[in-house]
């Protein structure tokens, strides 16, 4: 498995109603994607949001089976459509260490996601299992999602979770959106 996720950061004054359209309009269309995981439509505001962003931003993520799925979508006229609308995105990647997925997740409301630098010479495996045991405590927390992964070019490391109402004790670090929609396979 491999998790994926690209970002357009928009405006302070842009009408964030706009990507809640689009989301609504879009997000079905990748229901049933192959090799999806999952894509959770995301978004976070500046103002009027429960939670607020440093950024009006748009900032789906996915979750996918299998690599190929990356490649399929992103040569897709859907993402050709997307990056004609809103520009040419950075599209960053995380191996899997671990996921979690409910059967409930399409009642996800919120999602929070933390990237960490991975010092030079870490233990690695230790920091999986690490990870690992803190995608698993989120899960038995209420976490509808939970995965942890890393990227070994940045070596950075990602935890993602899907939550159904606000999620308590996030910390600084932890940029949190809101789910528009969510597509399964």
């Amino acid at each position: 498995m491999i998790a994926m996720q690209y970002s357009f950061t928009m405006p302070a004054d842009y009408d964030m109603e706009i990507i809640d359209r689009r989301i609504r309009d879009k997000g079905p269309l990748l229901d049933g994607f192959p090799m999806l995981g999952f894509k959770a439509y995301l978004s976070a505001r500046e103002q009027g949001a429960d939670y607020k962003s440093a950024e009006n931003l748009y900032a789906p993520f996915y979750l996918w089976r299998e690599p190929e799925g990356i490649d399929r979508f992103l040569s897709s006229p859907g993402f050709a459509a997307l990056t004609r609308d809103f520009g040419w995105p950075s599209v960053k990647t995380w191996l899997i260490w671990h996921a979690d997925q409910s059967a409930d997740l399409r009642s996800a409301k919120f999602a929070t996601r933390q990237i960490t630098a991975i010092a030079p010479h870490s233990d690695l495996a230790a920091r999986r299992d690490s990870a690992i045991a803190d995608a698993r405590a989120a899960a038995k927390a209420g976490a509808l999602a939970a995965i942890a992964g890393f990227d070994p070019t940045g070596w950075k490391a990602v935890s993602f979770r899907l939550w159904s109402s606000p999620p308590d004790d996030v910390s600084e670090a932890t940029q949190i959106y809101s789910v528009g929609h969510i597509s399964l396979p």
